[in-house]
């Protein structure tokens, strides 16, 4: 494995068609998966050829333009020319600067993909002075072609893999005793500070922790979220796990959309009459009409002068999940000036939805309310290829694995789950608890027994 600080690494990489296979899921590494599916499109990685990391105010900047030139240095075979085929990193970025989180950009060394009725395998190794590339490829970096790639092999059979596996479920819990009421105290003392003037909104979160037995198959969380949150790309990075409904932006081919979230009401799904309730409450509700237009203010904002034709919505519409209904909105546009996915994602972070308005005065908040370091909670998991093209969402409704042995012994590794709301105006501490409980539902029960 290679892991980029200011070295840049010559990959190796080779594309090919590859017949259908078994749900993407169930592909992945049992202990330190590396998923993005979303339906009938995602991939899954397998070992680690390349890792880049970065931490700071300018991570996605240094992120971005290392990752420029690994993706310029390497030698790519890759006959399949979809958004995703070639050379591809996955990764997860904290959310504050000064987080001891690391933001890490990991290139699998194998890759199977899907993208609807098409799949692919890619493999990535260290280039040399002697490789070369196939016929109908293209080299980068001055290396001189020679024989063909072999095409890429699974490293076993696609009909043997499965999900089975042992899981004996995590229970979760408070990360303190007084957790809860901490969390109660920073939404009262939000309210403070925006009923004083100076900020309209501030985002705060509370955690969870559980412990997840070593040699646990991860496979089986990561496909019941896979096969319930369907409006979801589920994801696992670096041990953030999770399912989020929030597209932070995708940009493909000079096409650029984001959905933007703000505003919740717990579902009732076993009550359809209250359910539909829920849904009109939050569709007339002032004050969640009115924090969903600072979130998709804060991103027509950020996009402006990256984007031509920016165009959204005409009215919030609701979202249904199986865990809450979300106002949503829906941009999309066309870029101007070649930024890659990975430019865009540090234009738009962080924005309205996970930390307020004014952005600066409510992230000064957030560090000054909330008694943890969110680490990459909120803050951007997805991918980007050689091109610059790529999909990254907000990292909501996950938690965070440790890579170490917990507190419990070295039979355990410790899960932190993380969900938030924004507090403006008339927000009732309540009511924002029972707001976090709904946001949490997608990793309890995925973990659960």
């Amino acid at each position: 494995m290679v892991t980029s600080t200011s070295v840049i690494p010559r990959l190796r990489t080779v594309t090919r068609p590859l017949t259908g296979a078994p749900d993407l899921v169930s592909l992945a590494d049992p202990e330190d998966p590396l998923v993005w599916v979303r339906g009938d499109r995602g991939c899954v990685g397998i070992g680690i050829a390349a890792r880049i990391t970065c931490s700071g105010p300018d991570r996605f900047r240094e992120a971005a333009a290392r990752w420029r030139e690994i993706a310029e240095a390497a030698e790519i075979d890759d006959p399949v020319r979809l958004p995703g085929s070639g050379l591809v990193a996955l990764g997860a970025f904290a959310f504050a600067s000064d987080s001891a989180a690391e933001s890490t950009l990991i290139v699998p060394k194998l890759l199977i993909a899907r993208h609807r009725d098409r799949w692919w395998i890619t493999e990535v190794t260290e280039a040399t002075e002697a490789s070369g590339v196939a016929a109908g490829g293209s080299a980068a970096g001055g290396i001189a072609a020679s024989a063909p790639d072999p095409d890429p092999e699974l490293p076993f059979d696609l009909a043997a893999a499965s999900p089975v596996g042992e899981w004996p479920g995590v229970d979760f819990a408070p990360v303190s005793a007084d957790a809860v009421e901490a969390y109660l105290a920073g939404v009262r003392e939000a309210g403070r500070r925006i009923d004083a003037g100076g900020v309209e909104k501030i985002v705060l979160a509370r955690q969870i922790a559980g412990e997840v037995p070593s040699g646990a198959d991860l496979r089986v969380p990561l496909g019941r979220l896979a096969e319930r949150y369907l409006d979801c790309w589920t994801f696992a990075v670096d041990g953030l796990i999770g399912a989020s409904p929030e597209t932070l932006v995708r940009s493909t081919g000079g096409a650029v959309s984001a959905r933007v979230l703000a505003g919740t009401r717990a579902r009732h799904a076993d009550r359809p009459q209250r359910d539909a309730q829920a849904r009109d409450e939050l569709l007339t509700s002032s004050k969640e009409q009115h924090e969903h237009a600072f979130a998709v203010q804060s991103v027509v904002t950020a996009l402006s002068p990256y984007v031509s034709g920016l165009r959204t919505s005409e009215e919030p519409f609701p979202l249904r999940l199986p865990n809450v209904w979300h106002l949503a909105t829906d941009l999309g546009a066309t870029l101007d000036d070649g930024s890659s996915a990975l430019e865009l994602v540090g234009a738009l972070h962080p924005t309205a939805a996970v930390a307020g308005t004014p952005t600066a005065d409510a992230v000064a908040a957030i560090g000054e309310l909330e008694p943890f370091d969110r680490g990459r909670y909120s803050g951007a998991v997805g991918w980007i290829d050689a091109a610059g093209d790529g999909e990254w969402v907000i990292a909501l409704r996950c938690g965070q694995l440790a890579a170490g042995a917990s507190r419990s012994g070295a039979g355990f590794r410790r899960m932190v789950a993380s969900a938030g709301g924004g507090i403006v105006a008339g927000s009732d501490p309540e009511h924002e608890l029972g707001e976090t409980v709904s946001k949490l539902r997608p990793i309890t029960e995925a973990f659960a027994r």
